[in-house]
């Protein structure tokens, strides 16, 4: 059988997908990958340096999808940062979700330390700069470099929540992960009424929350 001509960066992910989830463990070598998908070593070059660079994209893609969908959507467009941040997580889980089974092979078994796994690394720039260009309006400290200080708090406290939602979601039984849903809007509520200087009654309904469900935050 002849090799295909040409192949996009979709097909070979979706290919390398395949194979983790059909093996349960990563291509031994881009040579026998390229060879059991007919196509050329040298056209997986063209798109990624290595396995470990394409595993980083996939989560990337995951989010350029999530965003690209609501970049369309009239409807967002009007939304203030909290409601944008909120349609941002639904769009962005059920992503996720669709893609479970994936997800939960390149995570589940670091789902303890999510914040220093590297597969992460292309979605936390992806997604720190996005919180940048929502415009949360924050404290005016008036002083630049306390200002710059906050702005990278803010980023990185966002981050840290997108972790702590993604670790939730890989250990939610609730049927059509429900019990995520009711989390996001907890979680973002209360991290926007912090901003705001007022929040003390999210942050005791995420408490109540949080210790019915019998969460575990390491």
């Amino acid at each position: 059988m002849a090799k295909k001509k040409s192949i996009a960066q979709a097909d070979i992910v979706e290919y390398y997908m395949d194979y983790v989830l059909i093996h349960n463990h990563n291509p031994k070598s881009v040579y026998a990958f390229a060879k059991d998908n007919n196509f050329d070593e040298q056209k997986f070059y063209e798109h990624f340096a290595s396995f470990e660079a394409l595993e980083q994209s996939i989560f990337k893609i995951f989010f350029d999808n999530a965003h690209s969908v609501l970049e369309k959507s009239e409807e967002y467009q009007t939304f203030d940062a909290r409601n944008k941040l909120l349609s941002f997580y639904y769009t962005f889980f059920e992503i996720l979700t669709a893609n479970r089974s994936y997800v939960v092979h390149a995570l589940d078994s670091h789902k303890n330390s999510l914040k220093s796994l590297k597969v992460l690394t292309q979605l936390k720039k992806q997604f720190v700069n996005y919180i940048g260009h929502l415009n949360i309006k924050t404290i005016d400290l008036q002083q630049e470099q306390l200002t710059k200080i906050q702005n990278r708090s803010l980023k990185e406290s966002a981050w840290l929540q997108l972790l702590i939602t993604m670790k939730f979601w890989l250990n939610d039984t609730s049927a059509s992960f429900e019990k995520t849903d009711l989390f996001i809007e907890k979680s973002v509520r209360a991290s926007f009424d912090l901003i705001d200087t007022t929040p003390y009654k999210s942050l005791i309904d995420l408490g109540k929350f949080l210790y019915k469900e019998k969460m575990h935050m390491n």
